[in-house]
């Protein structure tokens, strides 16, 4: 059940609604809002007995409007409610503590009506003629999360004092064993934490079979008793057990989950990742907990967004464009060269069936005259594609040998060939010349496929469209990262946890979409009005 919600044709308009200008940015936000379908905005299984939950679409209003005025606080957006004449306009002259308002912009439902707003608002865009169906711009950028720089966690420091652990209970899984206090054991149920809660509860009921034996026993023995010594070297080994092995064990295990494949996390912010931020005032490449933030953009408004914990943009391409829900609008793909890879272009022509405008790493560089008269360089080499065989510029002849596969650790597969240098060339020199120091064959390896891709790129690129489209990227993408930095100052998240922290940032997405278009409207009203009187 939620309050009662109105859009505002019907009910009694107090004096403070004329003093909100017609062109104010509140009155974008709240038409914005409204136009997004009720069944959207609500929530599903919502309990029918209790108070009444705060309306999705009021929620929404009052946190896109606070963003819009770079106020990211609980507390002053509270504060905002009862002392900001447009923010009481637009929430009907309703207050929200700071709980309802944190609670909402944390929870699971927020996080889907928030992506969806961008689905609506490339509608909208769509219809008014503001989107073209030519390119979309796809970028990058860290943001540091809220957290402890100094709560790093590293993946190779836990692997190595867990693998430590393991040599240790496997001791003294050896030393019970040797003493007849436990049989033997599969090898990984030694490892395990199950195994050492065996051994221990093992140790302890010797332990208690010893203060049986022992009861029995006249007070002096000459040489001292077996049995007490036995007991001792137990219950150390059950001090160590309890005390120590068992409880790192279960923190090992615990952290190695929440890893994820990645090689860091915040002890503050189990989700931000350390990673290399932008801003690096010391020029030492400091590591600092953050997310990375991918968007896609077109005409300077943000289309979609996705929050990533890889420092890399890489492997962030195919994840976000597989969750970009505008995709189909447009025919090519635009980025910069970090985005340049075997994977991408192939999921990106055979898959996604759009065109990459990406140049690789080392485009710019085999565009200069320098690396094109290297004959140093593989590519600048003879080749004969009848024979196919490769001439160097000595002269060595590398014959094509066999192919080979090469795996790398996210599973994808490349198919190369290995050219080696004939054993026998025209001449004892060129022998000499087709060896390495350790007197082997040389050999090198081509990726025919990287080839196909890189000259697909260059062609693109070199294309009066394509650098048309491609020279567009720099004043696309780049400034909504500089207005979101600089002009609404998030440099650093203000919540904490992936699913809060991709709801704060899509919030400020939005906030600054609708601000830029509240400004090209204004812009336009003055020639709207006068076409009108004309």
């Amino acid at each position: 059940m939620y309050q009662n919600y109105i859009t505002g044709q019907t009910e009694f308009v107090l004096n403070y609604d004329y003093n909100v200008p017609k062109n104010h940015l509140v009155r974008l936000i709240d038409t914005f809002v409204d136009s997004i379908p009720q069944e959207v905005l609500l929530e599903e299984n919502v309990a029918v007995t209790g108070r009444p939950l705060s309306h999705p679409a009021l929620m929404l209003k009052i946190l896109l409007f606070a963003y819009s005025r770079q106020t990211y606080s609980g507390r002053k957006i509270e504060t905002l409610l009862e002392e900001n004449l447009p923010m009481r306009w637009l929430a009907r002259d309703h207050s929200y503590s700071y709980h309802t308002i944190n609670n909402f912009r944390r929870s699971e439902h927020a996080r889907n009506l928030i992506k969806r707003t961008f689905v609506y608002f490339t509608m909208a865009l769509t219809d008014h003629g503001l989107i073209q169906n030519d390119a979309v711009f796809i970028d990058g950028t860290k943001v540091e999360a809220d957290a402890n720089k100094y709560s790093f966690t590293w993946r190779r420091a836990i692997e190595k004092y867990h693998a430590k652990l393991r040599e240790k209970t496997a001791s003294i899984y050896d030393e019970l064993v040797e003493k007849q206090v436990i049989k033997e054991m599969k090898p990984e149920m030694i490892e395990s934490i199950d195994g050492m809660e065996l051994m221990a509860e093992e140790v302890e009921k010797e332990i208690t079979n010893l203060d049986e034996a022992i009861k029995q026993e006249p007070k002096i023995i000459k040489g001292g008793s077996v049995r007490k010594r036995r007991r001792r070297f137990l219950k150390k080994l059950r001090r160590q057990l309890r005390e120590d092995l068992i409880p790192r064990a279960k923190k090992y295990e615990r952290v190695e989950d929440i890893f994820q494949g990645r090689n860091s996390f915040s002890k503050t912010d189990h989700d931000a990742t350390f990673m290399c931020m932008k801003e690096d005032p010391m020029m030492n490449r400091e590591l600092k907990p953050g997310y990375n933030l991918q968007i896609a953009t077109h005409n300077q408004f943000v289309l979609d967004y996705a929050l990533f914990s890889n420092p890399t943009d890489t492997r962030t391409l195919v994840p976000f464009l597989k969750q970009f829900h505008g995709l189909d609008f447009f025919t090519h793909v635009v980025a910069d060269a970090g985005y340049g890879s075997e994977y991408n272009y192939t999921t990106l022509l055979d898959q996604f069936d759009k065109q990459p405008l990406i140049p690789y790493t080392t485009y710019q560089k085999e565009q200069k005259r320098k690396f094109k008269n290297d004959p140093t360089k593989p590519q600048n080499w003879q080749y004969n594609a009848e024979d196919d065989y490769y001439i160097d510029h000595l002269g060595v002849r590398f014959s094509f040998y066999r192919y080979s596969k090469r795996t790398d650790k996210y599973g994808f597969k490349r198919d190369l060939k290995l050219y080696r240098a004939d054993t026998h060339q025209s001449s004892e020199e060129l022998d000499q010349l087709a060896k390495t120091p350790g007197k082997r064959q040389r050999y090198i390896q081509v990726n025919p496929t990287w080839n196909y891709y890189k000259a697909k790129v260059k062609e693109t690129l070199s294309s009066d469209e394509g650098k048309m489209i491609y020279r567009r990227r720099k004043f696309d993408v780049e400034p909504v990262f500089g207005r979101m930095k600089r002009d609404f100052g998030v440099r650093r998240t203000h919540l904490r946890g992936q699913r809060a922290v991709e709801n704060d940032v899509g919030l400020t997405l939005m906030a600054l979409n609708l601000t830029k278009l509240g400004k090209m409207i204004n812009q336009l009203r003055p020639f709207l009005v006068n076409n009108q009187k004309c």
